[in-house]
Formats: C-alpha cells, sequence, structure tokens
C-alpha cells in the first residue's frame, strides 16, 4: 500500500471509528434510558420483533450492499487510468443495483404486510407485535435503496457521507422515539413498542433521504472531475456485455445464505422466549429475561467492537483490490495488519468486561443480573470481535458464500441448542449456545482465512501475549487501588478512572514484553499525515 493510499485508508478507518464510537455511545446511553422507562418487558417484546425485522432486511437488502461494493471496486480497478470511463461503468453498474434493490425491497415489504397477522399471532405468539410489524415493512424499500447506496459510497472510499447521515439518523431515531414515549408511554406496553417502532421508522425514512442527496452531490462531483482529466479524450463504450449477470452471481448466494442464516436466527429468538417459558418461567419473566440478555447486556458487550468493525468494512475494497491483481503477498499483509490489532485490542476489552461486570451492570441499568452476564460473555469477547474482522477479508476475496455456509451451520447450531437446552438450563442454556456457536462460526472462519490468504500466525504476540498482560494489568489495578485507595469503581468516575488506569498499564506492559513492538510503532508513523522527511527530522 502506498503513503498516500495508506494514510487514506487511516483517515478513513479513524473516522469510522470516531461515529461508530459515538453511534454506540449514544445508543448505548439510549438503550440504557429506554431500558429504564419502559422496562425490561418492552425490550423483551422489541427484541422478538427485531428477530422477524432483520430476516425481512436480509431479505429486502438482497446482499446489495457487498454486490454494489464488489462491482464498484471491480470498475475501479478495471478503469483507474481513464476516469471518463471509470464513471460511465460505475453508472451503469448502478443502475442495475438500484433496480435490484428496488424490486426486493417493495417485495420484502409487501411480503412481511401482508403475512403480518400470521407471524405476529402465530409465530411470535403475541398478537400486539402485529401493528409494529406493518409498520417495519414500510421501511424495507428505503433500506435496500440506503444499503445500495452505502456500498457505492463503502468502494469510492467516501465515509463521511455514511458517518453523517448515521449520525443524523441516530439522533431522529432518539427525537421521535423520546417524543413517542412521552405520549404513549402511560398506554400499555404495545404501544409503548409501538413508539419504539415508529421512532426507528422515521429514521429509516430520513436516512434514505440523506443518503440519496449524498448520492446525488457525489457523483455530480465526480463527472466534473473526470471531465477535468479527459477533457481532449474519447470515451469508448463499455464492453463487459453481462453487469447484470456478475451482479447476481455475486449477491443471490449472498442472499439466499443470508436468508436461510437469518431465517434460522429468527426461529431462535421465537424459541427462546418459549424455552425460558418451559422452564419455568411465565409469558412476561420470559420476555423481561430475553430484554435483559439481548437488549441490555450484548450491546454493552459489542459496544467496543465499533474499532474493529470500522476496519472490517473497509477492507472488502482493500482486499478486492489486491485478490483481483494476484497480489497475494499484499493481501497476506493486509490480513496480518487487521487480525493482529483485533486481537490485541479485543483481550484488552475481554479483561476490562470482566473485571468490572458488576460495576458496569449497576450503575448502566442498576441490575445485578446485567452484570453477571455482562461478566459471563467476557472470556468470548476476542472470538466474536476478531469474527468480524475474518468475515471482511474472505469476503474481499470473493468467500462470502464459504462465509455464508459457516453463518448458515452456526445459526442451525444455535436453534438446535436453543431448543434442547434452554427448557431444562434457561437462559444459561443460551449462554452455553452463544459460545458453542460463536467458536465454531470463527474457528472455520479463521482457518479458511489462513488457507486462502497466506496469513502467517505468531501465537505468542497475537495470543498469548495479550492475554498475559490483560490478565497482569486487571490484577495489578485492583491491589493498586487497594494499597492507593482509588475511587470506588461503584461510582462513575471511579469506574472511568480505573479503566483507564488499566488500558494504560495493559498497553505498558505489552510494550514491555515486546506484544507490540518497533514493527507495529513504524506502521503507525508511516500512518502519519507528514511526508517522509518532516518525520525523520521531528524523530531527530
Amino acid at each position: 500500500m502506498s503513503q498516500s493510499a495508506a494514510r487514506r485508508f487511516a483517515f478513513n478507518a479513524l473516522l469510522l471509528i470516531a461515529v461508530n464510537l459515538l453511534m454506540r455511545t449514544v445508543g448505548v446511553s439510549f438503550n440504557v434510558y429506554l431500558s429504564n422507562r419502559a422496562g425490561s418487558e418492552v425490550m423483551g417484546l422489541y427484541s422478538l420483533l427485531s428477530g422477524v425485522y432483520t430476516f425481512a432486511m436480509t431479505l429486502g437488502c438482497g446482499g446489495i450492499h457487498l454486490g454494489t461494493t464488489r462491482m464498484v471496486a471491480d470498475a475501479m480497478g478495471a478503469y483507474a487510468s481513464d476516469p471518463s470511463r471509470l464513471e460511465q461503468e460505475i453508472k451503469r453498474c448502478l443502475r442495475r443495483c438500484f433496480v435490484y434493490s428496488i424490486g426486493f425491497g417493495t417485495g420484502a415489504c409487501i411480503l412481511l404486510f401482508v403475512l403480518a397477522p400470521t407471524v405476529g399471532e402465530s409465530w411470535l405468539g403475541d398478537g400486539r407485535t402485529v401493528g409494529a410489524l406493518r409498520v417495519l415493512a414500510l421501511t424495507l424499500p428505503p433500506i435496500a435503496v440506503s444499503s445500495c447506496l452505502g456500498g457505492y459510497f463503502t468502494a469510492r472510499r467516501h465515509i463521511t457521507p455514511s458517518a453523517v447521515v448515521g449520525i443524523a439518523s441516530q439522533l431522529v431515531r432518539i427525537g421521535c422515539c423520546v417524543y413517542l414515549l412521552s405520549l404513549w408511554l402511560g398506554n400499555g406496553i404495545e404501544a409503548t413498542c409501538m413508539a419504539l417502532v415508529v421512532g426507528g421508522a422515521l429514521a429509516e425514512f430520513a436516512g434514505f433521504f440523506m443518503t440519496w442527496i449524498a448520492y446525488l452531490w457525489d457523483t455530480s462531483r465526480q463527472r466534473r472531475i473526470a471531465a477535468r482529466k479527459n477533457a481532449m479524450a474519447e470515451t469508448s463504450p463499455a464492453t463487459d456485455a453481462s453487469p447484470v449477470k456478475k451482479l447476481l452471481g455475486i449477491t443471490l448466494p449472498v442472499t439466499f445464505s443470508a436468508c436461510i442464516r437469518s431465517g434460522l436466527i429468527t426461529l431462535q429468538h421465537i424459541l427462546i422466549p418459549r424455552g425460558l417459558k418451559a422452564s419455568g418461567s411465565n409469558w412476561s419473566q420470559a420476555l423481561s429475561s430475553y430484554g435483559v440478555l439481548h437488549s441490555m447486556v450484548l450491546p454493552v458487550v459489542l459496544f467496543p467492537s465499533a474499532f474493529i468493525s470500522s476496519f472490517s468494512g473497509l477492507l472488502v475494497p482493500e482486499i478486492a483490490e489486491s485478490h483481483a491483481a494476484s497480489n497475494e503477498a499484499r493481501v497476506a499483509r493486509i490480513s496480518e495488519r487487521i487480525i493482529r490489532p483485533a486481537l490485541f485490542f479485543s483481550f484488552g476489552v475481554a479483561g476490562i468486561m470482566s473485571c468490572f461486570s458488576h460495576e458496569l451492570g449497576l450503575l448502566l441499568y442498576n441490575s445485578a443480573e446485567a452484570g453477571d452476564y455482562i461478566r459471563q460473555l467476557a472470556p468470548l469477547i476476542p472470538i466474536m470481535y476478531v469474527d468480524s474482522s475474518v468475515d471482511g477479508v474472505l469476503k474481499g476475496m470473493g468467500e462470502q458464500v464459504y462465509s455464508m455456509n459457516v453463518n448458515i451451520a452456526d445459526a442451525l447450531a444455535s436453534v438446535i441448542m436453543v431448543w434442547l437446552l434452554l427448557p431444562r438450563m434457561g437462559l444459561q442454556g443460551y449462554v452455553v449456545t452463544i459460545y458453542v456457536t460463536e467458536t465454531l462460526n470463527t474457528t472455520l472462519s479463521l482457518s479458511r482465512m489462513l488457507r486462502v490468504s497466506g496469513m502467517k500466525v505468531d501465537l505468542k504476540r497475537m495470543v498469548f501475549g495479550p492475554l498475559l498482560c490483560v490478565i497482569g494489568a486487571t490484577c495489578g489495578i485492583r491491589i493498586i487501588g487497594y494499597l492507593l485507595h482509588l475511587p470506588s469503581p461503584g461510582t462513575t468516575p471511579g469506574l472511568v478512572l480505573m479503566i483507564a488506569a488499566t488500558v494504560a498499564l495493559y498497553i505498558l506492559l505489552a510494550v514491555m514484553t515486546k506484544t507490540v513492538g518497533a514493527e507495529e510503532w513504524g506502521e503507525i508513523k508511516g500512518l502519519l499525515p507528514f511526508p517522509k522527511k518532516e518525520r525523520d527530522k521531528g524523530d531527530a
């Protein structure tokens, strides 16, 4: 990767990290607000709806984000030397992508709207969900088109439009939900849940309009740039006669596999409250327990993964271009530079979550139960976080079908284990299910990635080093805090101070043990936005 490309990648990644971190901070804070205001039973009912809605979105989007990203990235690789030809080819690809997204989004909308009574009353076993499902159905066409436009921006490495739209949409969602809750909160669980659904739907429509405006502005700017570069050149017509076949070859296998997996996940979400009820809980208690784990604990556990998901989204076009050029050495380098920091980061997060789980549960939700589940899931964090980076590498190398097959096996195993374990073990059976299926998914995906990318694994620096460092950091901070009488982590300032101190000690131990060495610092310096001479001068 050239210095300019590396800096562009670093800028985009840092921007995505900042935006995702901001959005997840706002999202988790809003979840805390909703959980405390609406109650865990409403959150459980909303989680039930989310399972069906996720399946509908998977069908409605039809893999178009990846399809658009791959189509535009391939065009950029093939016509990089001819800007006018490039813009012509991208426009040609996008026409097909738009038609595809509108068709799939509209079809999914009609299907969910018509089947809402059957899904709500028979499948979910709760008639209060029917109206909410019909409202959610109306959002599927704009979501599909927004997904298509998001793929275009990802391929272009234009992260700012998506970032701005994401923040604005989140603010619209919060504003609408807070306002509607103030009107409907006293009208029962169904009305309260509907307030959340309508607020989210309005945010999706607002996001669509903002994304479309950003797309029109960006394409107009690209045409002006291409016209200046090729003012005297003649542009020949595109020669690829089968863009539709190419698009379908990317999206249909992904859509088919994703729908199977999403359908299995939806079935799993349906079985969880029923399994909890079979274990001895009533329906209200089952929904409440389900809401605690899914809507309260998992958002906290996955919150720091914003750092990892930011890189994995940018990986697809980077890996795709290198793979298309048969540059296997670069693919291996990029893979290592992503997986190694992901492991280092995730081990740190796992240690902090495990060490301060009780305090997090009480401060965020005033719930010791939530803190207990955070502690139970914390050791799984390295596996969960690294999986997203591995999927990014595989998709960039055209291995999306393999990834989806693994995800289907994961979902099928989840359904079987939920069906067998929850009636006997309660919610602990679901925790066991998460451990088994996440480990299975990551093991299969990682082994495939290592085989096709050629990346070499250094277990000492990637696994054992970070593990020992985070154990030393968390244990050390607890001892230091006790000896120096530091503020208790049971208060917000105390918890923030203790976590910051743990992070600092973790990094210090990593440097001292050479888990993070000169090579990593050299790569970071190479991404700084200064010419080489200025950096050398500054170092001197």
